[in-house]
């Protein structure tokens, strides 16, 4: 494996990943357009690139933790991107989650360059991420699997390896409808035991003590009770995950109703100015919620 990594989106999965790197006594080095995430990287113990064109140069494997699609196509293949000097890359990995088509693409474009692609977007929140706990959903050819497998066993507790570029999006788009929905569920029942004069502590208990436990209950339940909304993912993360859950839906002739729910109370959070918080924070949408006949 090489000993330098290079990390590009240096927020809250880059700097989880990062940790987890140097740990395994990798170098990092990074890049992020933010002053304010690339000065947490660096007081973290890893070192900055002053560009992608730097970076590219010095690493030849690159970790990409950007927030969707886009970015990762104006990161590889932008007119400052890390393809568009002379560069050193052989091996890139995606961490973000993704539009499957343009990731198909991206990984034909690269493969004809030489240069081995694997999305892996993990499946866990940065805090999760960072305790060496998510599983990684991955997409890739078998040779780039491969290539990835040991650095891959760095980052996630497990690899799972669905099929060709695009594959790993997917996955986690179906995966992520449900966890969504869990904690949506789990908020909304909290908010309807709250008005039947139930304790938060109390309800959380009695989910976890019976068949309505779910992982997403036992994660960000604690959150929920304790008003702890400090970001171990973003509501505005996930509700980028819940638009393209719709666009690939649509594409496919299929209805998601309870989705399309989902994605009217993270609108509304985000409007609302609680895009930047935790994903727990999606209980703030349902506490003290009216009904539609005002009772």
């Amino acid at each position: 494996m090489a000993q330098t990594i290079g990390i590009v989106g240096l927020g809250l999965v880059g700097q989880a990943l990062g940790a987890r790197l140097r740990a395994a006594g990798l170098h990092t080095l990074g890049y992020d357009r933010s002053p304010q995430a690339a000065q947490a990287f660096g007081q973290a113990g890893g070192e900055l690139a002053a560009s992608l064109a730097q970076l590219a140069e010095a690493a030849e494997t690159v970790l990409l933790a950007v927030f969707d699609t886009q970015g990762v196509l104006e990161v590889v293949e932008g007119p400052a991107g890390l393809l568009a000097q002379p560069h050193s890359v052989r091996l890139l990995l995606d961490c973000s989650t993704g539009s499957p088509d343009l990731l198909l693409g991206l990984g034909a474009r690269l493969a004809q360059r030489g240069i081995a692609f694997v999305e892996a977007p993990l499946s866990g929140s940065s805090q999760q991420i960072g305790a060496g706990e998510a599983v990684a959903l991955v997409g890739a050819q078998d040779a780039a699997y491969a290539q990835a497998a040991p650095l891959l066993a760095l980052l996630a507790r497990e690899s799972i390896h669905i099929g060709p570029p695009g594959m790993g999006a997917k996955a986690k788009l179906a995966t992520n409808l449900v966890l969504g929905l869990n904690r949506a569920v789990f908020a909304e029942g909290l908010a309807f035991a709250e008005s039947l004069g139930i304790a938060p502590e109390q309800f959380l208990a009695l989910v976890l003590a019976t068949p309505a436990r779910s992982e997403a209950a036992a994660v960000k339940g604690p959150q929920m009770v304790a008003q702890d909304f400090a970001p171990r993912s973003r509501i505005r993360q996930h509700q980028k995950d819940v638009t393209l859950m719709l666009d690939s839906a649509r594409a496919q002739g299929l209805d998601l109703p309870l989705s399309r729910v989902h994605a009217a109370l993270l609108a509304e959070a985000v409007a609302q100015g609680r895009g930047e918080l935790d994903n727990a924070a999606i209980v703030l949408q349902l506490r003290g919620r009216k009904s539609p006949g005002g009772a």
